[in-house]
């Protein structure tokens, strides 16, 4: 299955912790289906000391969000999402927004 979420594509969060909260995505994993999303899913890491960091400490992270949970952002002024597909017109495969009649997105 083609993944419908692309880098630099703009996503809002549909639920969880972070709903409503619109941004960039920074990059896509296909094997973990998920999204690192710009300000969303800011995390640390606990680490212990070793030769390198003698005091350890603590690490910031970014942690994934899963695809289901995003929806592109079509409109950036109304921030209106749109479900996105896929249309293959003479064998060019492009994306198109569903709810904005098939408009073809960048």
């Amino acid at each position: 299955m083609a993944i419908r979420i692309r880098k630099d594509d703009l996503v809002k969060i549909t639920s969880g912790k972070h709903k409503g909260v619109t941004g960039k995505v920074l990059s896509v994993s296909t094997t973990k289906k998920a999204a690192l999303v710009e300000g969303v899913g800011l995390g640390h890491r606990n680490v212990k000391p070793n030769q390198l960091n003698p005091r350890g400490g603590q690490k910031d992270i970014h942690v994934a969000t899963p695809l289901h949970k995003l929806a592109l952002v079509v409109d950036e002024k109304t921030s209106k999402t749109s479900r996105v597909g896929f249309v293959v017109t003479a064998g060019v495969k492009t994306r198109v927004a569903r709810q904005l009649k098939n408009k073809e997105i960048k």
